[in-house]
């Protein structure tokens, strides 16, 4: 269901699950990339609700949330960390894709107390974005057209994916504002963690698609290299919206390192 928190005057919209949070469940909280919201994870939540607390979180700006959006990671993490305050948070494992991925990154770093572990879907210690997605949205039209978002699915999509997920892709990116889509791309541009990753403790797991051209999968090689416990896992036949893409494949490699990690804090 979908729930309302008051974050500075600023009403940020959740997906969590119907029934009140049960403090013996290991806490899941997702980040979307950018543009985007909770509703990329509902082939994640509808499978693991059951089994664990979830929190889908739409970013300032962004889907039902309130506020305007930021052009930096490290306040995209203030904001996450005053949610986690005011849902009372502890023992969280944050799982964020692309844009995602860098704020939770960023967050183990500043916030380490706080995370018990982290997932990281497409992300690297640099997340260079293509200059021309870059310099289009600079313009600040007053939609996106059509064949750009056509371009944005082909980056993002495995090819043999493409013609299942794109129209649903499409009509998401469709919903995107131009300037909170641009400002989410210039945080991830500046993005550099080459001196924070080997100062990341916490369990990780660091997850590619195959074919993944928007964070090819050496920047997740990379990343994973340099997390002194962290697990990598390249899903083939996917692209850079692995966890449509691949929906089992993906839940299977989370559910279980969810629980590697909700038996080490419990034990």
């Amino acid at each position: 269901m979908l729930k309302y928190y008051n974050i500075d005057s600023t009403d940020i919209a959740c997906w969590v699950n119907k029934s009140n949070f049960d403090k013996q469940k290991q806490n899941l909280f997702f980040i979307h990339g950018s543009g985007g919201n909770h509703s990329i994870w509902s082939h994640q939540y509808g499978r693991l609700h059951k089994n664990f607390n979830i929190v889908a979180v739409n970013l300032p700006g962004h889907g039902h949330s309130g506020g305007n959006g930021e052009k930096d990671v490290k306040h995209y993490c203030e904001w996450i960390n005053r949610l986690f305050d005011v849902l009372d948070l502890t023992n969280v494992i944050m799982i964020g894709h692309s844009l995602g991925a860098a704020i939770t990154l960023q967050f183990s770093v500043i916030h380490p107390q706080k995370v018990a572990g982290i997932v990281c879907i497409g992300g690297g210690m640099k997340m260079p974005v293509n200059s021309f997605f870059l310099d289009f949205m600079q313009t600040n039209p007053a939609e996106i057209p059509a064949e750009i978002i056509a371009l944005i699915c082909k980056y993002s999509l495995a090819k043999e994916n493409r013609s299942k997920f794109s129209d649903v892709l499409g009509k998401n990116i469709m919903l995107s504002k131009v300037d909170i889509m641009y400002g989410d791309l210039l945080a991830c541009n500046a993005l550099d963690l080459t001196r924070d990753t080997d100062n990341i403790s916490v369990p990780a797991l660091i997850v590619c698609g195959g074919e993944d051209k928007m964070t090819p999968p050496d920047l997740s090689r990379q990343l994973a290299a340099r997390i002194r416990r962290a697990r990598l896992e390249i899903i083939e036949g996917a692209g850079h919206m692995v966890m449509i893409e691949k929906p089992v494949e993906f839940n299977n490699v989370l559910e279980k390192f969810a629980m590697t990690v909700s038996t080490a804090v419990s034990g």
